[in-house]
């Protein structure tokens, strides 16, 4: 990419540089300026409105410490729940600082009370607390870069993170920030599938990240989809826990007992269309909706339609790795990847640790972010002062930045086939073996196209690199689905129903042009054709 030399680029430096200022994002933040770091923060959107969070009602995995028995208790279901893929000790952590932090948001969120007058700290509103959290960062000196989306990756020759460089979307021209060190929290991606808040949400980090060496562990487990009305993104799941769902005909459709509705509700959705009311859910929580999710009854206002007693028509949008498990493989305490100076936090890091083989939903990823954020904030302000220097790596992009030719490429037609492969229904609720080794065709196809002839200039060049994380994301999650021949948690394959006592691992994949596989921290085992 040809450097912008206009007046408006600037260059920047700090002990630690977070990208993404969601959820994550912003705890990172905290975390590091309260360690004693100077901190700046580089957001693609503006920071406290940007990402999932900002447009849900977020809960958190909320748990006292007293008694013992009831954290022991959480932690043991959720072991069994996640299929034996998540770790005890880090869901006692989560537990711990989630627990330990809410509380210190005083001041800045107006916290609700319950009818006995307790702190209500474990539900809270997204809008509101993604405010305060602009606030708290605001009010301990972080700098912020708002709408200045990251490219790439700053490398020195030691092979440690220096910092990034990216574009100023409003004042034009570029920007580069050298630090001691970099946290990643840059979300994961639906792979623009509507779903509510995830517009900025492309799967960017993980690329960078490859870039520089890391791995990702958990990407065959982005197969969740949720609910919404046809026709809009207000994919809001809570009050869908009530939901009758019928096919064409007026038959109820039958679901099986637990959370995976995605199942049933797609093999009817792949045969017509599917209706819904939610006349079942109990007046205290219809009382709450308002509160808890204001935006959730907005589309049925404007569309005359009462869902407590009218049937509407719903559909479902793909969730990739938002409220699926993988992401960037945390290798350490502090959540640093295996390349030195860089930490992931959020959807950008894998969530099998606490949340094993099935997704982690609202509760547990929030309580995820807000915990892997600190300690990645944290941890980069350590490395940042074990390793004072802050000159300037080389810049290592590469998909969509420096490709051999200079020709573009038709990018709604490659995101096109990127979707195709990630979000049907068929390809990818009911896997197979075949399905997914077409996929994996298709996707190697596009990539060799992209690879030599995509080139980000001018304006489109966000959208290039986006498309080139998206489709370096899809490559992984089907190689992950495939490698992983058996079914378990949210991967399903039908022709390999039943668990595998072989896989009882995490699955670990990594590479750009040529990609491969190992389970845990071992050596790469497998090379992909």
């Amino acid at each position: 990419m040809s450097r912008n030399t206009s007046e408006h680029s600037i260059q920047l430096g700090a002990d630690v540089l977070i990208i993404g200022g969601g959820l994550a994002g912003t705890w990172a933040a905290v975390a590091a300026r309260r360690a004693g770091a100077t901190v700046i923060l580089a957001d693609k959107g503006y920071c406290g409105t940007s990402g999932v969070t900002a447009t849900a009602g977020p809960g958190h995995w909320w748990i006292p410490p007293d008694p013992p028995e009831a954290r022991e208790t959480a932690i043991r279901k959720r072991q069994i729940a996640g299929f034996g893929l998540n770790d005890p000790r880090w869901m006692a952590r989560v537990l711990e600082k989630t627990w330990e932090t809410l509380p210190t948001l005083h001041g800045f969120y107006d916290f609700s009370r319950d009818e006995t007058g307790a702190t209500r700290y474990r539900e809270l509103r997204g809008p509101e607390y993604m405010r305060a959290l602009r606030k708290l960062i605001d009010s301990l000196g972080v700098t912020v870069l708002d709408h200045c989306p990251a490219l790439e990756l700053l490398q020195r020759p030691d092979g440690s993170v220096s910092g990034a460089r990216g574009i100023r979307r409003q004042h034009g021209g570029d920007w580069q920030v050298n630090a001691g060190a970099v946290v990643l929290a840059t979300g994961g991606t639906s792979f623009l599938s509507g779903l509510l808040g995830s517009h900025t949400n492309t799967g960017d980090g993980y690329l960078m990240a490859a870039e520089a060496g890391a791995e990702l562990s958990g990407m065959e487990f982005t197969n969740y989809y949720t609910v919404a009305l046809a026709g809009t993104n207000m994919t809001r799941s809570m009050s869908y826990a009530f939901a009758t769902y019928y096919d064409e005909d007026g038959n109820v459709i039958p679901l099986p007992p637990g959370p995976d509705t995605s199942r049933p509700l797609a093999a009817a959705m792949l045969k017509g269309k599917v209706f819904c009311d939610l006349s079942r859910t109990p007046a205290d929580i219809i009382a709450k909706v308002p509160i808890i999710s204001p935006n959730f009854l907005l589309p049925f206002h404007r569309r005359g339609i009462d869902p407590y007693c009218q049937k509407f028509e719903v559909t479902m949008h793909g969730e990739g790795t938002v409220r699926g498990i993988g992401g960037l493989r945390v290798v350490t305490p502090d959540c640093g990847t295996s390349v030195p100076g860089l930490y992931a936090a959020g959807d950008a890091a894998t969530r099998e640790l606490v949340a094993g083989a099935i997704s982690g939903g609202g509760n547990i990823n929030s309580a995820w972010a807000l915990s892997s954020g600190q300690w990645a904030g944290a941890g980069a302000a350590q490395f940042a002062a074990r390793h004072s220097a802050r000159d300037s790596g080389r810049p290592i992009g590469q998909v969509g930045l420096r490709p051999p030719s200079t020709h573009g490429v038709d990018l709604k037609g490659a995101l096109g086939l990127i979707q195709d492969q990630t979000l049907s229904f068929d390809r990818n609720i009911f896997r197979t073996g075949d399905k997914l080794k077409r996929s994996a065709d298709v996707l190697e196809d596009v990539w060799k196209v992209f690879r030599s002839h995509a080139a980000g200039e001018d304006g489109n060049v966000l959208r290039t690199r986006e498309t080139a994380a998206m489709l370096a994301t899809a490559r992984w999650s089907v190689l992950s689905a495939l490698v992983r021949d058996e079914s378990r948690g949210m991967h399903q394959r039908d022709d390999r129903p039943d668990s595998d006592a072989r896989f009882n691992r995490r699955i670990v994949v990594g590479g750009l042009d040529t990609l491969y596989t190992a389970t845990d921290g071992d050596q790469p085992l497998e090379l992909a054709s």
